[in-house]
């Protein structure tokens, strides 16, 4: 499984006794679970190759359109915000 549940109730929902008694695991990952010391300098070598446009994958916005921002990316149309201070 892949995602983002849209609720507690999804979560809650997983039956974990009956996945354990037939070994399926379901576990949590945050960023990838990659050791940053290990990925950023890979991620640097593939974006100077041209195979890892970050640069495409960044919206930027002003702190004071911080709503905005959150309406953009619930609604796809950005995938990772960053937020600029003044």
């Amino acid at each position: 499984m892949v995602g983002v549940p849209r609720s507690i109730d999804a979560i809650s929902s997983l039956n974990i006794i009956q996945r354990l008694s037939k070994g399926i695991l379901v576990c949590g990952v945050a960023e990838g679970d990659a050791d940053p010391q290990a990925i950023q300098p890979l991620l640097v070598d593939l974006y100077r190759e041209g195979r890892f446009p970050f640069d495409r994958l960044v919206t930027t916005y002003p702190l004071k359109q911080i709503n905005q921002a959150i309406e953009d990316q619930h609604a796809g149309k950005c995938v990772k915000v960053v937020l600029t201070m003044p």
